[in-house]
C-alpha cells in the first residue's frame, strides 16, 4: 500500500494527516474550518485516495495557518506515499465543470514544485472562509509534495462553485498521475532515472 502518516506541530497548529493513494476515496477530515473540510472531502473522493486530516489551529486569529499548514502536511504525506514514484503515470490533467464554473488543472509529479494559479473569485469569502486561502492551500501542497501544478478558471460566477471545481479538477488530475502505469510498472517515469 502506498500510504503515509505525517504529524506537524507548531506554535500555530497541531496537525496529523494520513493518506492512502490506493484507497477508495474514503475521508475523515476535521480542521475546524467547515468549508475547508468540505473541500478536503472532495479532494479525497475524486482522487480516489483515502484521507484523514486532524487539525487544531489558532482559529481565533483566522483560518490562514490551519489551511496553509494542512497543505504543507498533506504535501509531505503525498511525497512520502509516492516514494521514488516508480511505476506511476506521473502526469494528469482534467477539465471540471460544476454548474457555472469550469476549471482546468494539469500537474506533473516532477519533484519540482511550481504553482501557476489563474483563478479569481468574485467574492472575498464563501461563508466565513477567505477565498484567497484556496491558493494558499495549493501553494503549500505544491511546494511540499514537489508538484508542478497549473490551475486555470475558464468560467465561473459563483465563488463556492469555483473553489469546489478547482479542488475536484486537481483531484481528478492527481488520480490520473498517481495511478500505476501497467506498461511501465517497474520504471521511474523520467529519462533522468529519478524524480
Amino acid at each position: 500500500m502506498r500510504s503515509a502518516k505525517i504529524a506537524r506541530k507548531t506554535a500555530e497548529t497541531d496537525i496529523s494527516v494520513e493518506v492512502n493513494l490506493d484507497g477508495t476515496g474514503a475521508y475523515d477530515n476535521a480542521t475546524g474550518v467547515g468549508f475547508f473540510d468540505h473541500m478536503l472531502d472532495q479532494l479525497a473522493r475524486h482522487a480516489l485516495i483515502d484521507l484523514s486530516v486532524r487539525c487544531t489551529g489558532d482559529l481565533h486569529i483566522d483560518d490562514h495557518h490551519s489551511v496553509e499548514d494542512v497543505g504543507i502536511a498533506l504535501g509531505q504525506a503525498l511525497s512520502a506515499a509516492l516514494g521514488d514514484k516508480r511505476g506511476i503515470r506521473r502526469y494528469g490533467a482534467f477539465h471540471l465543470a460544476m454548474d457555472d464554473a469550469l476549471v482546468r488543472a494539469a500537474l506533473d509529479l516532477s519533484g519540482r514544485p511550481y504553482l501557476v494559479w489563474d483563478v479569481d473569485f468574485p467574492t472575498a469569502k464563501v461563508g466565513t472562509f477567505d477565498t484567497e486561502l484556496v491558493r494558499e492551500f495549493f501553494q503549500a501542497l505544491s511546494t511540499h509534495s514537489g508538484l508542478t501544478l497549473h490551475v486555470t478558471k475558464l468560467a465561473g460566477i459563483n465563488s463556492h462553485h469555483i473553489a469546489e471545481a478547482a479542488f475536484k479538477a486537481v483531484a481528478r488530475s492527481l488520480r490520473e498521475a498517481v495511478e500505476p502505469d501497467p506498461r511501465r510498472a517497474d520504471a521511474i517515469p523520467s529519462t533522468k532515472g529519478t524524480l
